[in-house]
């Protein structure tokens, strides 16, 4: 398993925008074949910059999500919301502890 970290920062104005989109795809995201968990944060000090983190089977999985239309319609909509450029990270998880 994997996770999937990615840093999205809006413009201001648009947030709402985004976590109503959010809102409305979630479900089907994480109901993506290999997707185990979704998660969504947001700064508390840079509240326009959010967070996903997605846990994946395999790498395979996230690629095919990402070559989806869901993934496709999800992300030409959130996109024209940005203010910068957004970062992504692919990571192996070593340790957890609850």
């Amino acid at each position: 398993m994997f996770v999937r970290i990615v840093k999205l920062s809006f413009q201001p104005d648009k947030i709402e925008e985004f976590l109503a989109n959010f809102d409305e795809k979630k479900a089907f995201i994480r109901k993506s074949k290999g997707c185990n968990l979704l998660e969504l944060y947001r700064d508390k000090t840079n509240t326009n910059v959010f967070f996903t983190y997605s846990y994946w089977e395999t790498e395979q999985d996230l690629e095919n999500y990402r070559n989806s239309d869901l993934f496709k319609g999800v992300w030409a909509k959130t996109k024209v919301l940005f203010n910068d450029k957004p970062l992504a990270w692919s990571v192996d998880k070593t340790e957890s502890l609850l």
